[in-house]
């Protein structure tokens, strides 16, 4: 069986795109885990099927699995992937609205040169669900931004903190996971912050993560809008408007090919 993809990266965050025209039936989360394996598959943190169809209110749908086969809500890195895909099919087109799991999102195109594109996408108004809580012995912010996020405030990075995000995903608390930031202030507009992503572990970046980061922060009063959030992959920005969040970050085509997957699939 032969899957086409297209792969991009929004901030280090990798993703395998493939039109839903282009998709085997069958065991759909079997192939993400197959496809993103960095050894044996191509290699990702997650695969996105793009239907291009458009319909009353948006241009394009995406459907998200991540490395270990799960289906999340929303992933901002990803949502910019599948935008410049989009991006790089209609020339001139500026404004582009993407049905996730998590709604309709909309993203606009503030520049592009040769594959690598910017763009400004709406994030919609966060849930503050604990301002103060304690996960995994440690203090925590829990966070809806679309998808769940736990967000740890720390002086420093000195510690496993990827065994406790990796703990603190499956912790009892919640019963369908989250996703883990550790932040650390910086200065009254910048935060620095570490990974781990439900379903994927550890990545480079994470724009929903950025998004809770930043939201949890500005409600602990760590810092003041806009805040620019430092990732290892780079930095991305947010800003609030009417409560609302705006996440501006890159998306960046990388290749395109087929892989030849030894999955059986059900048809």
């Amino acid at each position: 069986m032969k899957i086409p993809f297209h792969k991009l990266h929004g901030d280090k965050n990798d993703f395998l795109l493939t039109n839903i025209e282009d998709a085997p039936d069958g065991d759909l989360p079997g192939i993400a885990v197959a496809i993103c394996n960095r050894h044996t598959g191509v290699g990702a943190d997650g695969w996105m099927l793009v239907d291009r169809t458009a319909g009353e209110n948006f241009d394009g749908s995406i459907r998200l699995f991540n490395s270990d086969g799960s289906e999340p809500e929303l992933s901002g890195n990803g949502t910019r992937c599948a935008a410049a895909l989009l991006a790089r099919a209609k020339p001139g087109q500026k404004e582009f609205r993407i049905r996730t799991g998590a709604g309709i999102k909309h993203l606009r195109l503030l520049s592009n040169s040769g594959e690598r594109y910017e763009f400004e996408m709406n994030m919609g108004e966060p849930h503050i669900v604990e301002l103060h809580t304690t996960v995994q012995g440690r203090d925590a912010t829990l966070v809806d931004v679309g998808n769940p996020q736990c967000v740890m405030p720390v002086l420093d990075f000195h510690f496993d903190w990827e065994a406790i995000g990796a703990a603190t995903e499956h912790d009892p608390a919640f019963p369908n996971r989250t996703n883990v930031s550790f932040v650390r202030s910086i200065d009254a507009h910048t935060i620095d912050v570490r990974f781990w992503e439900r379903g994927a572990g550890l990545t480079n970046s994470s724009g929903t993560g950025s998004t809770g980061a930043a939201a949890a922060s500005i409600a602990r009063g760590m810092v003041q809008n806009p805040v620019t959030v430092q990732t290892p992959a780079g930095i991305l920005v947010i800003r609030v408007e009417n409560k609302v969040l705006f996440l501006t970050g890159p998306a960046e085509y990388v290749a395109e090919g087929i892989y030849y997957s030894l999955i059986t699939v059900r048809h």
